[in-house]
Order: structure tokens, then C-alpha cells, then sequence
């Protein structure tokens, strides 16, 4: 397990244990965001995320959301966005909100994270990396790396630590963004109020 600070760690130092270990088949990264810690990897790793399922005592069948730098990067790995979900990624992204689009019979939820690092990283690797909180499944967020590893079944391979994010901040919004119209699946820092007026509904 390697552990490093944003604020007294080299970038460079950083960023190449971070992208050693996205190399990796199986490794799994934790990070901060601007809401809560996360948990990352590549989004083509079965077995990292298998390994992030066991970690969090997820569900199987609760599906990662995915980080990306811009919706481009979601357009050229095949993911295609409704009027409504360009809109509300206009509007609010990057930022606290995550929005879930409907593909054929499934759907696939992304968010662009308002992070300086997990942006850099992101455009860095050129791919999405699935993620979600960095909890176990139905407690608490974590707010800090310690309050991840306690809860969490087991280590990830790297740590990034920037220390503690403030108590009263949210997880992002989640809302599901259909041609016709949209669904608050879970609240947060963007009111319904203002993904309605963003999409002109």
C-alpha cells in the first residue's frame, strides 16, 4: 500500500504511482474529491472493481458510476448523452452531480469530478475509471482516509490523502436524465429546482 499527500508530496511522484497501479490489473486507488473519498480504478478492470464490491460489501448488481474529464471522453468509449444530459453536464459540470442515462436496456451514471487532482489524473489517462464512495455500503461517507479504512474490507493499493473534508458536505446529486425528462434517484448539493431550469422542463 503506498500512501501520499497532495500537500507535501511531489505531483510527479504522485501521478506515477497513480498510473502504475491504474496499470495494473486489480489495484484500486483511494482519492478525495469535492464531496466525499472515493474509490477508483479503470473502468475496463473486472477485477478491480470486482476487488472495490468486496472492499465496500457492495451489491452486485449496484453498478459504479463512472469519472470522466468531459463528455467526450464518455462519447469516444461508446456512450451516447440525450439533449437532457447535455444540458445538465453544461450546466453543472464539473461538479457535485452525477448524472445516469439510459443505454439500450441499461443505463450508465457519470460525473465529471470538480477535483484539481482526479481532473488531472483523468486527463492523464484518457478513460473513464469507475467509482463510488469510499464506504462500506450503507454507512456514513467516508471524510477522510481514516474513516475509509475502518470501514472498508480491506486496503486499496494506494492512498492519496489530502485530509479531512468538511462535515457538512454532501455527496453528489444523482439524477437520472431521460429524453423526456428527469428523476432525482438521490439528493444533494443541486436541487431538482435547478436541473429542471437547466433542461428548460
Amino acid at each position: 500500500m503506498i500512501i501520499h499527500n497532495l500537500k507535501n508530496d511531489l505531483p510527479d511522484a504522485i501521478f506515477t504511482d497513480c498510473m502504475n497501479a491504474l496499470e495494473s490489473p486489480g489495484d484500486v486507488l483511494l482519492v478525495p474529491t469535492e464531496t466525499v473519498y472515493g474509490l477508483v480504478c479503470r473502468w475496463d478492470d473486472s477485477r478491480a472493481i470486482d476487488r472495490i464490491y468486496e472492499l465496500k460489501g457492495r451489491e452486485q448488481n449496484k453498478p459504479l458510476a463512472l469519472f470522466v474529464d468531459s463528455t467526450d471522453t464518455l462519447k469516444k468509449h461508446g456512450i451516447e448523452l440525450n439533449e437532457n444530459a447535455e444540458k445538465i453536464a453544461g450546466k453543472f459540470c464539473p461538479g457535485p452531480i452525477t448524472v445516469v442515462v439510459p443505454q439500450g436496456e441499461e443505463t450508465v451514471g457519470f460525473r465529471i469530478p470538480d477535483h484539481p487532482f482526479i481532473l488531472s489524473l483523468l486527463k492523464q489517462t484518457g478513460y473513464p475509471l469507475a467509482s463510488t464512495s469510499a464506504n462500506r455500503s450503507g454507512d456514513p461517507n467516508a471524510l477522510s482516509p481514516g474513516e475509509a479504512l475502518d470501514m472498508l474490507e480491506g486496503n486499496p493499493n494506494i492512498i492519496i490523502t489530502e485530509g479531512f473534508i468538511p462535515k457538512d458536505q454532501l455527496a453528489s446529486t444523482v439524477v437520472l436524465a431521460k429524453p423526456d425528462g428527469i428523476q432525482i434517484l438521490r439528493e444533494g448539493p443541486i436541487s431538482e429546482e435547478d436541473i429542471l431550469a437547466a433542461c428548460e422542463l
